[in-house]
């Protein structure tokens, strides 16, 4: 349970209702009356910019990655789904909102499912993990013209989340690498150049998340990195705001406008990775919303793209939220050549997901894993980058989840990966790729114009190495992950409180049980019964996807199946986990 105390972190809410319970009652997000619409809430807390990491013991081997929890002051059980589950009419409206959520809907969560995740989270997670990467949207969608959203709302939306994200878990020394979401701003996805306002009040409200010395930068933009375990693993927080395509107030990473914030971010990011990879660090980068071309300006999704490849062997991965809906992609070579890959992954959308056709990522995506070689050379991996796209808390329009990594902790203790200037070893100059059906990078480079191009200024030595923990399972390399939903029957009882459950893993059975000197990837608390005994041989429904560990070349074997039309068992299985059941 989490309880007040006055040592780490008060939070004030407005109405008396807020402290009607006992002192030692758990702190709880404020239900529909609670500060809300007033929003004249304040919050006290205890700020300490000390790195949680150097006195927190030893390591788990596990990080949490948790998104899209948009909670919703206005939610009323029993309201018409067609109001966003705010109003009691139109009566004639049969779905009406559940206790806990609504699930397969435009509503977003109510407070109560907030609370549950993190009480949840914190009961059973929070002593085992070593640090949390939260990627964005913490106010409630703008889908609603009777109660409009109001900025001063989205900040306190903010507020009380970003408290309960202090007391679950920096209280119990766990860092949380927060992103902002399309929906923290105001208007709706439209974020202009820092500094302003808006990137001012999150240095406030994420002040205990954000390392001092990053806060000039992040008052700049609203990006930062953190060392989760020093002078080890970082994660980096991007502002993906600056690369969305809906975001009309920036320019779009244009070569010639080397003061777009996009572009100024990039050259952050440069900078960023080339020292963590000098002083032998492994990274993961993260943020709201997801590289795809569907997503990002085509100049900025080059750069990124460009910049995942000339470091991919300092990057354990990508990891991203936004979509609401369970999926992976690369970033890949391809992605260099013209023209771009607008075929596939065009995920266009505004704001959100679910406004495409329901299978229309599923299709494009099994389009591209068709396209990849049915055999990949060594060399090959250096052209490629894995994109993990989380599913959402709230349950807006599939069902909640979050998820645990895993990742290679053996022998930690002292260990550093060396290589020129104590980075890990480079394998060799750039290699361009070509692009699946044609397209030549060079032949349109000789074009004027397409010469002030991101693509054809981009000449950077790539560096890549076989033995790097995103090629091969070594120290700090990503094993798998868990993923928890709560299934639909439990968001519309509310006789009965729910508990989120096993998904699915990507692990292979034999995996779940190491040896004695190992950390167990999961905690066999938190697997059910069924897998649970280290002699259990025969396939489990749990188990999709019977991933050794989650490098690169894992990816591109599991994309190898997808692709093909007579995996059809395979398919099924992973339209069902994308959609969380959704027919």
């Amino acid at each position: 349970m989490i309880v007040f105390t006055p040592f780490t972190l008060v939070v004030l809410l407005c109405s008396a209702q807020a402290f009607s319970a006992p002192t030692q009652a758990p702190l709880q997000l404020p239900e529909p009356g609670q500060c809300l619409p007033t929003l004249d809430c304040t919050r006290v807390l205890t700020q300490s910019h000390d790195n949680p990491t150097e006195s927190r013991g030893k390591l788990h081997g596990r990080f949490l990655h948790i998104t899209d929890i948009h909670p919703d002051p206005y939610y009323h059980v029993g309201a018409s789904v067609s109001s966003a589950c705010h109003r009691k009419k139109p009566r004639r409206d049969k779905e009406r909102a559940g206790f806990y959520g609504t699930p397969f809907s435009d509503c977003d969560s109510p407070f109560r499912l907030t609370n549950l995740t993190l009480d949840f989270l914190s009961k059973n997670w929070a002593s085992e993990i070593d640090f949390v990467i939260w990627t964005g949207d913490n106010a409630r969608h703008d889908n609603d013209r009777k109660q409009p959203r109001t900025l001063k709302e989205i900040y306190e939306l903010n507020r009380v989340i970003a408290a309960k994200m202090e007391e679950v878990f920096v209280k119990k020394g766990v860092p949380v690498v927060p992103s902002l979401g399309n929906n923290d701003v105001w208007p709706h996805n439209i974020l202009a150049a820092g500094p302003n306002d808006i990137i001012s009040k999150f240095s406030s409200l994420w002040s205990t998340f954000i390392p001092f010395p990053s806060y000039q930068v992040f008052q700049r933009g609203a990006y930062y990195s953190v060392e989760v375990i020093p002078n080890q693993v970082a994660v980096i927080s991007l502002n993906t705001m600056y690369f969305y395509d809906s975001n009309k107030a920036v320019g779009g990473c244009e070569f010639n406008d080397p003061d777009d914030p996009g572009n100024l971010q990039f050259d952050w990011l440069e900078v960023q990775l080339e020292t963590f990879r000098k002083r032998g660090m492994q990274v993961w980068l993260s943020g709201h919303v997801p590289p795809s071309p569907g997503n990002y300006f085509p100049e900025c999704h080059v750069r990124y793209v460009e910049l995942s490849l000339r470091f991919q062997d300092s990057i354990l991965g990508h990891l991203y939220g936004h979509m609401n809906n369970d999926h992976f992609f690369f970033v890949e070579a391809d992605d260099l050549q013209f023209p771009s890959k607008s075929d596939t992954l065009r995920a266009r959308h505004d704001g959100e997901s679910n406004v495409l056709a329901h299978d229309e990522l599923f299709d494009a995506l099994l389009k591209d894993f068709g396209a990849l070689p049915r055999k990949v050379k060594k060399a090959d991996y250096d052209k490629y980058g894995v994109v993990n796209v989380s599913p959402s808390v709230v349950p807006n329009p599939y069902l909640p989840s979050f998820r645990v990594f895993s990742y290679n902790i053996t022998n930690a203790q002292g260990r550093r990966l060396q290589g020129p200037g104590g980075g890990v070893e480079s394998s060799g100059k750039r290699k361009h790729g070509h692009r699946h059906g044609g397209g030549s990078r060079d032949t349109y480079c000789k074009k004027r114009a397409y010469q002030d191009t991101w693509r054809c200024n981009l000449n950077e030595p790539w560096y890549s190495d076989p033995d790097a923990p995103s090629r091969r399972n070594t120290l700090w390399s990503p094993l798998g992950y868990a993923q928890y939903y709560l299934e639909e029957e439990q968001l519309v009882n509310k006789t009965h409180r729910p508990k989120f459950k096993l998904e699915y893993l990507t692990y292979r059975l034999e995996e779940l049980h190491p040896p004695d000197n190992f950390t167990y990837p999961v905690p066999l608390r938190h697997l059910p019964r069924s897998l649970r005994d280290s002699t259990r041989s025969k396939p489990s429904k749990y188990a999709p996807y019977k991933m050794k560990d989650l490098t690169i070349p894992s990816w591109i074997k599991l994309a190898q199946k997808l692709g093909r039309p007579e995996k059809k068992k395979l398919r099924r299985k992973f339209r069902k986990y994308m959609y969380m059941g959704d027919e």
